[in-house]
């Protein structure tokens, strides 16, 4: 059986704040991941919460990327999900903590869709 997708779901944990508060901070660490790991980007949509907060999702070629922070925790959970065997979402995980600056983290990690090898459409 094969997977037609993966998805490393993340928590961050003891980042900072100010990062998590910024909707276009978010949005840029988000693309930077999503480009950082060979995916194609088709759009994006970010939004900012009041006290405070960002949700967002990019949607690549390849499935999507989404966050949500909670700056006053200093956390963020994020979903990597991609589909095919070029894309790199560990390399997406790895910016996401660095530009984040989680002290730490933790991630499962699911494949998605199995499907035999010789399965057609029908």
């Amino acid at each position: 059986m094969k997977a037609l997708g993966h998805h490393l779901i993340l928590e961050l944990y003891g980042c900072s704040p100010t990062a998590l508060s910024s909707v276009a901070q978010v949005q840029e660490v988000m693309l930077k991941a999503a480009r950082g790991a060979g995916a194609t980007v088709i759009d994006s949509i970010f939004h900012s919460f009041k006290p405070y907060g960002v949700s967002g999702v990019v949607v690549i070629a390849q499935s999507h990327f989404a966050i949500h922070t909670w700056p006053e925790h200093r956390y963020a959970s994020a979903d990597l999900f991609t589909c095919g065997e070029s894309i790199k979402p560990w390399k997406a995980l790895n910016a996401i903590k660095k530009l984040f600056k989680a002290s730490r983290f933790s991630v499962v990690t699911m494949e998605r869709g199995f499907i035999a090898k010789d399965s057609a459409a029908r």
